[in-house]
């Protein structure tokens, strides 16, 4: 039997409910919009494919931690995209291979509030 990679992730995954878009903090350029993100990983909704196994700097919002959500910029890596159902639509896993403490502290805490 294979293994279904939906449950061989090491860090359970918190939805966005809200619009969170995420921004390649070297370019400037959108990357999309945030699905869900764990603090090992994320899923980005986006209209472009990203370069297999690519290494991007993200800059990304906390949304629900304030009037203005904390803004936090790791480093990540492309583990896999495919074809939305939406036509125009990709989705994009991503590794975390870099965060500083705080953007840690930030990360966890939001993980840890309710919504």
């Amino acid at each position: 039997m294979t293994p279904d990679p939906q449950e061989s992730r090491r860090a359970h995954r918190k939805s966005v409910s809200i619009a969170a878009e995420v921004i390649d903090a070297i370019s400037g350029r959108r990357m999309g919009q945030l699905g869900n993100l764990s603090a090992s990983g994320m899923l980005l909704i986006g209209s472009e494919a990203p370069r297999n196994e690519a290494i991007y700097q993200l800059r990304l919002p906390l949304p629900g931690l304030g009037a203005t959500p904390p803004m936090i910029e790791v480093g990540v890596q492309e583990q896999w995209h495919e074809e939305a159902a939406t036509p125009g639509q990709i989705w994009a896993g991503y590794r975390i291979i870099a965060i500083g403490e705080n953007e840690t502290a930030q990360l966890q805490r939001w993980l840890e509030t309710n919504g």
